[in-house]
């Protein structure tokens, strides 16, 4: 299943059915938290996951914090009041990577001009509707 972990598998996840969204998000926020011109991620509600080992978390503004592994460093998900029950789980922590199906791309007004993709997803300048 939607089963993954981080670089040094201290920290891994399962997931209990599937995601109910995946979308590609070119916020400025998720990139500077993973490095990245873009981050890939599905949503799942947090009931949905259960963790084994130490995840370490970074408030990257007021109602957003983001989990990671404290030994390794890799980002591993997004949690924000916005949307409380919701976790937003990075796609390329997969250890499937074909199970990740994206839909959208999402703060398209915000993506680095530098990074050419070419898909037929529908692009949104905010978040999906």
């Amino acid at each position: 299943g939607f089963d993954g972990s981080c670089a040094c598998g201290a920290v891994q996840y399962q997931i209990k059915g599937s995601p109910f969204l995946a979308v590609h998000c070119h916020c400025e926020s998720c990139r500077r938290a993973t490095g990245s011109p873009m981050v890939s991620y599905f949503c799942v509600g947090r009931a949905q996951v259960t963790f084994k080992g130490p995840r370490s978390f970074y408030n990257s503004s007021p109602s957003v914090a983001r989990g990671f592994c404290g030994q390794c460093g890799t980002p591993l998900h997004y949690m924000s009041t916005r949307w409380p029950g919701e976790m937003h789980l990075l796609a390329a922590t997969l250890d499937d990577l074909t199970l990740y199906k994206p839909t959208a791309h999402v703060h398209w007004a915000e993506r680095v001009h530098w990074l050419i993709l070419d898909d037929d997803l529908p692009r949104y300048d905010g978040h999906a509707p």
